[in-house]
């Protein structure tokens, strides 16, 4: 992109901005249509059908990839339209917005399924797998190491970018390398788990943006099938006796602030069972949001901020909300402590930057 372009592009109004990103975004639907024909491509699809809190808008286009080289071509047509898409595994993590989304392209890992073992015993992974199965095959094949996954709802890609876990054990324990696809270059990298920088509920691919979760090699230790398997059940046994599945959510509502514990901290503070709407603090564990039935994201967004600004006031502490809230123009301001916003990148012009430091992989 030239000097030209990058001066015309930051001489827009936010009006004449948004106003490119909808053609933009029009042209890039055309285009995927006319380049992947085969691709399935969702119009104005229901968010609410796609995310574990069952709550949201439509969205104006939601593609699924049939494999890796097909979500490759994907990205290069949006690329090529200037589109900046956003990667979608099983939801579970995420508040939509009820409004729905007009100006982002969505893309789904769900057909990204391929998982096998590798000739040195380490464990190939694509992003779509749900961390369930990953942690079944593992078991299957007498690898542990994986037990802590085997009750939490995401995918590999989702997990890898937020480093999972549960129980004492992360992602970042059991990651050796990771493939991702860096949308700016359209190019491939393969990095270490070192290199992948990560650290409690984070990456360097959530702290970098435009890159894709591709494929995922985690290296396991040998053990004896059934004390896995004995392990598993012990640890989703608990998962069910502590945590309201019954009930749609997101997970955990926020991080675990340093040296508390966040469900203590809201349950401490008189907030267990607090309600907006048809959202409420879960009566079984105050570290969850749960749709009670009929909630929007509105109610789901006043009640995680009523309890931030309620818990900062009575104790003092921070809480930063775990799950991804969108659009990313909520001002995520209370009275509580300044919270930085989510970082996802919306369908930008041509020559405009996001803002923050930027990194490559």
């Amino acid at each position: 992109m030239d000097n030209m372009e990058n001066k015309e592009a930051a001489a827009l109004t936010p009006e004449e901005k948004d106003k490119r990103c909808r053609e933009n975004l029009e042209k890039a639907i055309a285009a995927v249509k006319e380049a992947l024909p085969g691709m399935t491509l969702l119009e104005n699809e229901p968010m609410s059908a796609h995310c574990s809190f069952k709550i949201g808008g439509p969205a104006r286009a939601l593609a699924v990839p049939q494999d890796v080289m097909s979500l490759a071509k994907l990205c290069s047509v949006l690329k090529d339209n200037h589109i900046a898409p956003m990667m979608l595994g099983n939801g579970t993590n995420i508040l939509f917005p009820d409004e729905g989304l007009e100006k982002l392209f969505l893309v789904s890992t769900e057909k990204l399924q391929k998982l096998f073992l590798l000739p040195d015993g380490a464990l190939y992974a694509e992003a779509g797998v749900p961390l369930s199965r990953l942690a079944s095959f593992a078991q299957q094949n007498g690898l542990a190491g994986l037990e802590f996954a085997s009750g939490i709802p995401g995918t590999v890609g989702g997990g890898t970018i937020m480093n999972a876990g549960a129980y004492g054990g992360e992602l970042k324990d059991v990651i050796e390398s990771v493939v991702c696809l860096y949308v700016p270059e359209q190019r491939l990298y393969e990095l270490s788990g070192e290199q992948c920088a990560f650290a409690y509920r984070t990456s360097l691919f959530k702290r970098l943006g435009g890159c894709l979760i591709l494929s995922v090699v985690f290296r396991l230790e040998k053990g004896e099938g059934e004390a896995i398997a004995a392990k598993m059940r012990e640890l989703n046994e608990r998962r069910r006796d502590k945590q309201p599945l019954d009930l749609p959510s997101a997970g955990s509502a926020f991080k675990r602030p340093e040296g508390y514990y966040a469900a203590a901290l809201i349950d401490e503070a008189g907030l267990k069972g607090y309600t907006v709407g048809g959202a409420q603090v879960s009566e079984k564990h105050a570290g969850f949001v749960v749709n009670r039935g009929g909630a929007t994201s509105h109610d789901v967004y006043e009640l995680l901020m009523h309890v931030r600004s309620t818990v900062y006031q009575k104790k003092g502490v921070e809480l930063e909300p775990e799950i991804i809230i969108l659009p990313p123009d909520y001002a995520l301001e209370d009275f509580g402590p300044t919270l930085k916003r989510n970082l996802v990148t919306f369908n930008g012009v041509p020559g405009e930057e996001d803002a923050g430091e930027k990194e490559k992989p």
